[in-house]
C-alpha cells in the first residue's frame, strides 16, 4: 500500500467487515482503487457508492431521516453471521431471539447461520487470515447464542417425545450426535495447569468437535474411565510441569493394555515432538491409533480433522516414519555423546574464591517473613508481556518480536493492539474490584554447602550454624555432559560457600489468588475469551509479583544490593547481582526439592499455596525459587545425568533409587528398569 502512494488511512474498526463479507464486485474496487491498478478505479468506485446510497435509501422509513448504515441494518442471518466472523457478543441474544422467530426449529439457527459463520472462522484461521484471539471472541458469540437456544429445543424434543407417546424423561441432555467429532481433554495428575488446554477446547468447539473436558489433575484411571463413558473418538492430555511428562507415559502404557483405539494427543509447555516420539509412542503408536504431538492450539484443528478424515492411514503413517526417524536420532545422539562420571564432573566444578570475592553480608532478618500487603497495582510496572503474547499464538516477525515492538507488526499488530487492550481493561477492572490479590512468603537462612560440594545446608540462626544443627538441606545436581570448552561442571551448590564462611540463601514462594472463582464466573457466562484472558493476566500479576518481591530481597530485606538503580526493563533483562532459580527448572530439575522448600518457608501454613502429587503449585499462578547473592551465581542447564550421580543423588536424599529415578526421567542419560 505505501509503494502505491497511500501515507495513511482512517477506518471505524467497529463499522468493519471482515474481508469473506464484502461483495466480489466491491472488493475488486477497492483492490483497484487502494493499488491504483486501473485507470477507471476512481469512477467505478463513485458507481458503487451510488449503489450502496440507494441501498441505504431504500432502508430509510421516512425521506427526512439520515440513518446511519451498520451492518446491525442487515437481515438477522448476516448479523449473526457477521457477529461471529467479528466476535461481537453484545447483541447475540436479541439476534439469536429475532433468528428463532424466523426459522423453523431452533436448530436451523446452529446449523445454518451459526455453523456457517464458523466454518469461515475455521477456514480463516487455518488459512491464518485470523488470529487466536480474534477465534476465541467468536467463541464467545457461538456459545452465548447456542447457550441461549438450548432450553427451546430441549422442549421440542420433550413435545416431540410426548406426540410419539415416549416418556420425556428419557431426554438425553447429552446428545452429541451432530457433532464432527468427540474429543476428550485432561490435564494430568498432578498437574493443575490448564490454560493452553483451554484454548484448545475453544478452537475445536468452534470446529464442531464436542470437547468434554474432565479438568486438572485427572489421574489415569478417570481419563480412561472418562474416555469410554462419553465413547470419545480422540484423547488429548496437557500438562506444564516434567513429572506430567511421565504420568502421559502412563497413560499411553494403559490405553495400550486396555485395548483403547483411540488416537491420542500430547501437548503442553514442556512436552515436545522428540519426547512424544521416543517416551511416549512406542508404547501406543500404530496407524490405527497414532500417538500425535500438538504444538499449539493452531495445529489442534488439522490434527483432529486429519485422524478423522479419509486419509488418516497417510497421515499417521508419516507421523509414524518421522517418529521412528526422530528416536534413531535421538539414540544415536546418546551413543556419539559423552559424559563425565559423577567423580570427574565434581572435580572440574566451578571454584569460587570466597576471600578474594566474599559471600553477600548477613540478611536484616533471618527465618521467615509473610507477604500479603503487595496490591496488584504494585507489580504492574514489573510485567513481562511478552509470555502474554505468547500463550495467545501471537507471535511478531523480526524487527518486530516481543513487546512493545509486536504492536508494529505488519501481520499480528493490529491484533495484538487490540488484545492488549482488552487486557489493559480487564487488568483495571480486577484491580479495581480486587477479584486476586497477592500472597507469598520469604525466608532467609545462614547456609553452607555440605563438605562433599553437592549440597547445601540451611539453618535458622548462626547459633544453629555454629553448633552444627542445620534446619534443613537442599540437594543439587551437577553437569555431567562433556563441554568442548575448559567451562567448569557447574551445581546450585558452588555459589554458596563452605563451613567456615557466614554465606546465606534466601527463598520465596508467592501466589496469584482470585483466579479460579473469576474463571468459573466467566465459563457460568460462556465468555472463553475472558476466562482465557484472566489466567493470562493471573500468570502475569505472580511473575511480575517474584521480579518485585526479588527486587525488595536484593535492596531492603536482605540489602545485599541496596544502591541497585535499575529500571523494570534491566530487571526483565536479568542486570541485577544473583539469581533466582526455581526447583524444578534447568538449574535444579528436580521437583521434589519443592517439598524441602515447603517445610522450611511454611509456604502452604502462612499463605495457603499447596503442592498437588506432582509437585505442581496451588493456585496455577504461583511462582517459587531459590535466591542466590554471590555475583558469580548464574543460571545453566544441568541436562542429562548419568546414573552415577542420579544414584549419590538418592542416597543424599535418602530417597529409594526407583522413585528418584521416575523424578529425574526426563533428564536421566540412560533407560530406567
Amino acid at each position: 500500500i505505501l509503494e502505491s502512494g497511500m501515507d495513511v488511512g482512517i477506518v471505524n474498526p467497529h463499522e468493519m467487515l471482515a474481508l469473506s463479507e464484502i461483495e466480489p464486485d466491491v472488493k475488486v474496487a477497492c483492490d483497484n482503487l487502494v493499488f491504483n491498478k486501473t485507470e477507471d478505479a476512481t469512477d467505478v468506485m463513485l458507481e458503487l457508492t451510488k449503489r450502496e446510497r440507494a441501498r441505504r435509501d431504500a432502508l430509510k422509513n421516512g425521506p427526512v431521516e439520515v440513518k446511519k448504515i451498520s451492518w446491525r441494518d442487515l437481515p438477522v442471518i448476516k448479523r449473526l453471521e457477521h457477529a461471529l466472523i467479528n466476535g461481537i457478543s453484545q447483541y447475540v441474544e436479541k439476534d439469536t431471539e429475532e433468528a428463532r422467530q424466523q426459522a423453523e426449529r431452533p436448530l436451523h439457527i446452529i446449523e445454518g447461520p451459526l455453523m456457517d459463520g464458523m466454518n469461515i472462522i475455521g477456514d480463516l484461521f487455518g488459512a491464518g487470515k485470523m488470529f487466536l484471539p480474534q477465534v476465541i471472541k467468536s467463541a464467545r458469540v457461538m456459545k452465548k447464542a447456542v447457550a441461549y437456544l438450548i432450553p427451546f429445543m430441549e422442549k421440542e424434543k420433550k413435545d416431540k417425545m410426548i406426540a410419539d407417546g415416549l416418556n420425556p424423561d428419557d431426554f438425553d441432555e447429552n446428545d452429541d450426535s451432530n457433532f464432527a467429532g468427540k474429543v476428550l481433554m485432561a490435564t494430568v495428575k498432578g498437574d493443575v495447569h490448564d490454560i493452553g488446554k483451554n484454548i484448545v477446547a475453544v478452537v475445536l468447539g468452534c470446529n464442531n468437535y464436542k470437547v468434554y473436558d474432565i479438568g486438572v489433575m485427572c489421574s489415569c484411571e478417570k481419563i480412561l474411565e472418562k474416555a469410554k463413558e462419553y465413547n470419545v473418538d480422540v484423547i488429548g492430555l496437557s500438562g506444564l510441569i516434567t513429572p506430567s511428562l511421565d504420568e502421559m507415559v502412563v497413560v499411553a502404557k494403559e490405553m495400550s493394555k486396555g485395548g483403547f483405539t483411540q488416537p491420542l494427543l500430547i501437548g503442553g509447555a514442556t512436552t515436545s515432538k522428540m519426547h512424544t516420539a521416543v517416551k511416549v509412542s512406542p508404547n501406543y503408536f500404530t496407524v490405527d491409533h497414532p500417538v500425535i504431538h500438538v504444538l499449539d492450539a493452531s495445529r489442534s484443528v488439522t490434527v483432529v480433522s486429519s485422524l478423522l478424515g479419509e486419509n488418516k492411514e497417510d497421515y499417521t503413517t508419516d507421523i509414524m516414519e518421522e517418529y521412528d526417524e526422530m528416536r534413531e536420532d535421538y539414540y544415536a545422539g546418546l551413543e556419539d555423546r559423552y559424559f563425565l562420571t559423577f567423580d570427574q564432573a565434581k572435580q572440574q566444578k566451578l571454584v569460587i574464591d570466597f576471600d578474594a570475592v566474599p559471600p553477600a553480608p548477613a540478611p536484616k532478618k533471618l527465618g521467615v517473613t509473610l507477604i500479603e500487603d503487595v496490591q496488584l497495582e504494585d507489580v504492574v510496572p514489573y510485567i513481562d508481556w511478552n509470555p502474554f503474547f505468547q500463550t495467545w499464538e501471537l507471535r511478531g516477525r523480526y524487527p518486530n518480536r516481543g513487546y512493545p515492538k509486536i504492536f508494529d507488526d505488519e501481520a499480528v499488530g493490529s491484533e495484538a493492539k487490540k488484545l492488549f487492550n482488552d487486557a489493559q481493561e480487564l487488568m483495571k477492572k480486577i484491580i479495581a474490584d480486587k477479584s486476586m490479590n497477592l500472597k507469598g512468603v520469604v525466608g532467609m537462612f545462614a547456609a553452607n554447602r555440605t563438605d562433599d560440594g553437592e549440597d547445601v545446608l540451611v539453618y535458622s540462626s548462626e547459633e544453629d550454624r555454629e553448633s552444627g544443627k542445620p534446619l534443613d538441606k537442599f540437594c543439587m545436581l551437577r553437569q555431567q555432559a562433556e563441554k568442548e570448552s575448559d567451562d567448569p561442571y557447574l551445581s546450585q551448590a558452588d555459589f554458596i560457600a563452605p563451613a567456615g564462611y557466614k554465606d546465606h540463601i534466601g527463598m520465596f514462594a508467592v501466589s496469584c489468588f482470585g483466579c479460579d472463582a473469576l474463571v468459573q464466573k466467566y465459563e457460568a457466562e460462556h465468555d472463553d475469551y475472558n476466562k482465557i484472558m484472566s489466567q493470562a493476566l493471573a500468570d502475569r500479576f505472580v511473575e511480575a509479583f517474584a521480579e518485585y518481591l526479588h527486587r525488595v530481597m536484593r535492596t531492603d530485606m536482605w540489602g545485599y544490593a541496596k544502591d541497585e538503580s535499575l529500571n523494570e526493563d534491566d530487571l526483565l533483562k536479568i542486570k541485577y547481582v544473583g539469581i533466582r532459580p526455581a526447583p524444578g527448572y534447568p538449574s535444579q530439575p528436580d521437583h521434589t526439592e519443592k517439598s524441602t522448600m515447603w517445610n522450611v518457608i511454611k509456604a502452604e501454613q502462612l499463605a495457603g499455596i499447596q503442592l498437588s502429587e506432582s509437585l505442581s503449585m496451588m493456585p496455577a499462578a504461583s511462582v517459587s525459587a531459590l535466591v542466590f547473592a554471590h555475583p558469580e551465581s548464574c543460571y545453566f542447564a544441568v541436562g542429562q545425568v548419568g546414573k552415577d550421580q542420579v544414584e549419590s543423588y538418592a542416597k543424599r536424599k535418602n530417597m529409594e533409587l526407583s522413585p528418584c529415578e521416575r523424578w529425574l526421567s526426563p533428564i536421566l542419560n540412560y533407560e530406567r528398569d
